[in-house]
């Protein structure tokens, strides 16, 4: 529906929804789709909505601080970002717009997802504003960008696999999304500063308190030189709820997600599992097999045909990045001089001894090749520096007696 109303109308109406209604309510979405922001709130003060709408907003509808929010967030340097603004992230929404409408038309529950109750109510409805605290513009922050979560309690493993990482991925100029908690988020928006790079934690209480506060710290850094977001007002608190209802922004905004370290009931899981309900990308880094931290990790790349296994930088680009440009070079061992020759070449190699010089006769009998392959190959294994010749006979060269990998 066309609304006519003025930017600021459209703003401050925007501002009273995110205090009024909890995020990532469907029907409230629709309503305001259908009827604009600013009609929408004018219904729900007024007791105007349909049933199921107003009865979302019964308790707060009364309660008018848009304004107050909006000078509040500008102390702070923070704003609110809306779907009406240049800076919205329409291109990284539009994954999650399409998932919620199937999931509404009842298309999106698969049966690996029936049966998890609460995680499960979550719906994947995008958002109806942001408040954002930094400079940089939204749509450009979430442009490039890759989700790594994991636990709060994580072990020393996995903060220095989730700080490299997140350095790896700023160094090549993707976005490195979080929740700002203790553990693998840390280290994660810790490893981005790092590399001079950006980084964003959505956080599920308002920008005016840090939580955890241990992190606040942090928090002004990433304010600098990336960005806070959070879906409620300035002096909202953080609750349970709203971690999940915050989890489904993450996984919706960033192109994937890396889950680095996890037990079996982490609620970095439920990122993973929205993430995957949204279409995007998921991935796990293996662990030690002794780790509890890790089972929930372990658990998922068993359990999930779409979970794939990454261990370094490359191979989460190439899962996220453009196809056929962000490919991962193959891992390969230390290569070996032996690498190179032929199979009858290694077979007289193999028959010089380790330790002092022989004939190219006895070279036959230990390798079990006739003694004119041997005098053939012997020069071209000099050549290579493989095998020297003696006044004694041919000898194995130091470089020919390091370990062979296996």
């Amino acid at each position: 529906m066309s609304d006519r109303s003025s930017p600021g109308e459209v703003r401050l109406a925007r501002a009273w929804l995110s205090r009024a209604v909890e995020p990532g309510r469907g029907v409230v979405y629709d309503f305001v789709r259908a009827v604009g922001p600013v009609e929408a709130a004018r219904r729900l003060r007024s007791g105007g909505a349909p049933d199921a709408v107003a009865g979302l907003a019964d308790a707060r509808r009364h309660e008018d601080r848009a304004a107050e929010d909006l000078e509040r967030a500008a102390a702070l340097g923070a704003r609110l970002v809306t779907p009406e603004d240049d800076e919205w992230p329409d291109e990284p929404l539009r994954a999650m717009e399409i998932a919620y409408s199937r999931e509404r038309r009842g298309l999106g529950c698969s049966s690996s997802e029936r049966g998890l109750g609460s995680e499960r109510r979550i719906e994947l409805t995008p958002p109806l504003a942001l408040w954002v605290r930094g400079s940089v513009r939204v749509d450009e922050a979430f442009a490039r960008s890759v989700a790594v979560v994991g636990s709060r309690s994580s072990t020393p493993y996995g903060e220095h696999v989730a700080a490299d990482l997140a350095y790896g991925l700023a160094g090549r100029r993707w976005t490195v999304v979080s929740g700002g908690a203790y553990g693998i988020d840390g280290a994660a928006h810790r490893g981005a500063l790092a590399a001079d790079g950006l980084t964003v934690a959505v956080v599920a209480g308002g920008l005016e308190q840090a939580y955890p506060s241990g992190h606040a710290a942090l928090f002004a850094r990433i304010g600098r030189d990336g960005l806070v977001v959070s879906e409620w007002p300035p002096d909202a608190t953080p609750q349970r709820h709203r971690f999940l209802v915050r989890n489904r922004l993450i996984a919706g905004l960033a192109a994937g997600t890396v889950v680095v370290e996890a037990g079996l009931r982490s609620g970095a899981l439920a990122t993973v599992r929205q993430a995957a309900r949204v279409g995007r990308p998921v991935m796990g880094v293996p662990g030690p097999v002794t780790s509890a931290e890790s089972a929930g990790v372990h658990q998922l790349l068993r359990d999930r045909e779409d979970a794939q296994l990454v261990t370094r930088v490359a191979e989460i680009v190439e899962v996220v990045g453009s196809i056929g440009d962000d490919l991962a070079p193959r891992a390969e061992g230390p290569g070996s001089p032996r690498d190179c020759l032929e199979p009858v070449a290694v077979q007289v190699l193999d028959g010089l001894p380790t330790v002092g010089a022989v004939s190219p006769d006895r070279i036959a009998v230990a390798a079990g090749v006739p003694p004119l392959t041997v005098l053939r190959c012997l020069p071209g294994l000099e050549l290579r520096g493989l095998v020297e010749a003696t006044p004694a006979g041919w000898q194995l060269t130091p470089a020919a007696r390091l370990p062979v990998p296996r």
